[in-house]
């Protein structure tokens, strides 16, 4: 094409700062205009992007024939409206996890999509990563057998993020369970081979919140008005049979101090962990356990960069979105 794909961006939080990485990585898109409701965001973005072209009106970019995709980085409340204008408007769409909070949304965005004939792609970016992606090419070329069971889980000792979008429902409807809980369950899905899910059991909670002088790494104090989940597990059943457990926390007296983000996948043939990459297979004609290590796939741009380079070629190649939004309906399912 003659000029590269226009984009958009709407919500200039942290999570845009990586985007706009990724949209400068890709020969086939760049970024024009971005949206925010806070202006003081606009000196930045302007001296640090370059990006002159800026506003409080979602809507003037939704509706610019002169854009090609919105990238929308707002807080998950908005996710669903957002993009629904989008589609309506001719627009391609990314949209930051989770697609939306409710299964309700999701529907409604693909039924919007379907009628729009555009892409729509979930910013998952674990998928991205050259670790996930080593084992995912394992895993389908039969090495683990049928996966029958997998545990994923992201902890964090002391850390929430002290931010509005994510620590109030008015904004973010949930709280750990929709922000580290969508990476984990949409990681190991997909790594599983995106089995139907048919029921779930979980618990959502927050106790050290309310504590007095309770404290985030990520922010400082606890505001006393914080609302949502902290903690969050679930068990779920898939129509093939296998399982998943689930866990996650901003705030859990949990022995780490970095995130602990693991996945652990159980198959008939062998077992496997990520991000280590490690196989664990099993002779029994030899009575042996093997370890093997996968070569992994070099990281060779950030995996938040890497979706955005990747849905842009998905346009311009008439390819499938990398992340199709049916498979964030079963996250949102879950």
């Amino acid at each position: 094409m003659d000029k590269p794909l226009r984009v958009g961006i709407i919500g200039l939080g942290n999570i845009a700062k990586l985007h706009v990485g990724g949209w400068s990585e890709s020969p086939h898109a760049k970024v024009v205009a971005g949206c925010d409701v806070d202006v003081e965001k606009f000196d930045v973005w302007e001296k640090e992007h370059g990006l002159k072209r800026l506003t409080v009106d979602a809507d003037e970019l939704i509706d610019d024939p002169e854009i090609d995709i919105i990238d929308i980085c707002s807080p998950n409340n908005y996710h669903a409206s957002q993009t629904i204008a989008a589609l309506e408007a001719g627009k391609h769409v990314m949209c930051e996890k989770p697609l939306a909070p409710t299964v309700e949304e999701i529907k409604r965005m693909i039924a919007a999509r379907d009628v729009s004939g555009k892409l729509l792609m979930t910013a998952h970016h674990l998928r991205f990563s050259g670790t996930a992606r080593a084992l995912k090419a394992e895993i389908d070329s039969g090495a683990m057998g049928a996966i029958y069971h997998a545990r994923a889980w992201w902890l964090r000792r002391a850390g929430a993020p002290i931010r509005p979008a994510l620590i109030y429902k008015s904004q973010a409807f949930a709280g750990v369970g929709i922000d580290l809980g969508v990476h984990v369950i949409d990681l190991a899905s997909w790594l599983m081979g995106n089995p139907q899910p048919v029921s779930v059991s979980g618990v959502a909670r927050s106790e050290i919140a309310a504590q007095q002088g309770a404290f985030s790494n990520w922010g400082g104090d606890i505001p006393d008005d914080f609302d949502v989940d902290e903690f969050a597990a679930g068990f779920v059943r898939f129509e093939n049979g296998a399982s998943l457990i689930i866990e996650v926390s901003w705030l859990l007296n949990h022995n780490t101090e970095q995130d602990d983000v693991q996945t652990w996948l159980y198959g008939t043939k062998a077992g496997a962990h990520w991000p280590s990459c490690v196989l664990y297979e099993t002779n029994n004609v030899l009575k042996q356990h093997y370890d093997r290590t996968l070569k992994r796939i070099e990281d060779k741009i950030r995996p938040h960069h890497l979706e955005c380079v990747e849905f842009a070629e998905a346009i311009i190649n008439g390819g499938p979105s990398p992340v199709p939004a049916e498979h964030s309906l079963q996250v949102g399912q879950i």
